[in-house]
């Protein structure tokens, strides 16, 4: 979770009554840890939408966009009470609530959602490779197993490590390498803080998934060949029905 990028922002409205402008202040923390070091306070002054000044722990003083926020940083840094109230801001501000962020996120899990495939393995002993995906959990420890007729499997197994998605969810892959024998039972299970117990997902190995649906796209050109030739001799048939046969000489 030390890899996202996360801000906290409140904002506050003021609205001018003349002639309908709008002016308004937002402040922000930029974080991606719950350490200050971490932690960049942003404070941002607009006006009809356009940003005009801007204040940045990370620059210590404010720094105009416009003509009028040029002049309007100028002034604000000349006051070092200002200044100091808002280099101050990063502590005050920033840390309790990204603090009270951090725990309530910490609280929180998703539970994954997992995907058996298989493919052709590129080189190696075995004829066969399983992949168990498992995608969007939170938080980041799992555990991902290989059970073969009930029994764990730990040799031919390769994993990834747990592989953020930005968005505070996770996902991890890991492969299984075998010689398949009939009848037999492969399984994924998954074991995660979301899970009130671990989630067991079977495959069948006895055909890959690849010649299933190559049989399944077969069978159903099959069939609607038979319907469309079975429709071509009902309509035949009525045609020859509905004939004047006229005697030769």
């Amino acid at each position: 979770m030390a890899s996202s990028f996360l801000s906290f922002s409140l904002l506050f409205i003021s609205l001018c009554s003349a002639d309908g402008f709008w002016y308004f202040a937002t402040q922000r923390c930029d974080f991606n840890s719950s350490e200050l070091k971490d932690m960049e306070y942003i404070e941002s002054y607009y006006f009809n939408k356009v940003e005009f000044a801007r204040f940045s722990s990370s620059v210590g003083e404010f720094v105009g966009y416009t003509e009028l926020g040029l002049k309007q940083a100028q002034g604000w840094n000349k006051d070092k009470s200002i200044l100091a109230v808002k280099r101050a801001e990063k502590e005050r501000y920033c840390k309790t609530n990204v603090g009270n962020e951090y725990a309530y996120a910490l609280t929180q899990s998703a539970k994954p959602y997992v995907r058996l495939q298989s493919v052709t393995p590129s080189a190696g002993k075995h004829q066969s490779m399983s992949v168990c995906s498992v995608f969007d959990f939170f938080p980041k420890l799992i555990k991902v197993s290989w059970f073969r007729d009930g029994q764990e499997v730990t040799s031919d197994v390769t994993s990834t490590d747990e592989l953020a998605d930005g968005d505070w969810f996770y996902q991890i892959h890991s492969h299984l390498e075998y010689t398949p024998r009939s009848g037999e039972k492969i399984s994924c299970v998954v074991e995660h803080a979301s899970l009130k117990e671990p989630l067991v997902t079977d495959w069948d190995p006895s055909m890959p998934e690849s010649e299933r649906n190559k049989i399944a796209i077969g069978a159903s050109g099959l069939i609607l060949g038979l319907i469309l030739s079975l429709a071509g001799f009902i309509y035949y048939k009525t045609k020859a029905r509905g004939r004047i046969l006229v005697p030769s000489n």
